[in-house]
């Protein structure tokens, strides 16, 4: 079965060996919020709001971000003003690609970017 959202933070959280208090005011938050987040009783929060907690829990925002199907603000507005990323991710989208593909391609692109350097 899936994890959901708040069993992930929750795992998250206590990896990082901080209670809901703390990781509550690390993030401008009442600690209430971060265990009804944790016990599914809220959805899970805005992605800037994900983006703000995995940073406080030193983790990358991706894994909790993919959890909810949700795009950072700044991801979304780099895609949006963009006409060849929108192009991009249009073909690409019909290929299915797997995890694994996907971050073959991330690679083949940072090495893209180191020769252009």
């Amino acid at each position: 079965m899936k994890r959901t959202f708040g069993q992930t933070l929750r795992e998250l959280r206590q990896k990082a060996g901080i209670t809901q208090r703390e990781l509550a005011s690390r993030i401008g938050m009442d600690y209430s919020y971060i265990s009804k987040i944790e016990n599914d009783r809220l959805p899970s929060p805005a992605a800037d709001t994900i983006v703000t907690i995995s940073r406080a829990l030193n983790e990358s925002p991706e894994q909790l971000l993919a959890l909810t199907g949700k795009i950072p603000t700044e991801v979304e507005e780099a895609i949006a003003n963009n006409q060849s990323a929108q192009e991009f991710l249009r073909e690409i989208q019909v290929m299915n690609l797997t995890d694994a593909e996907w971050k073959e391609i991330r690679t083949a692109l940072s090495r893209l970017r180191e020769v252009d350097k």
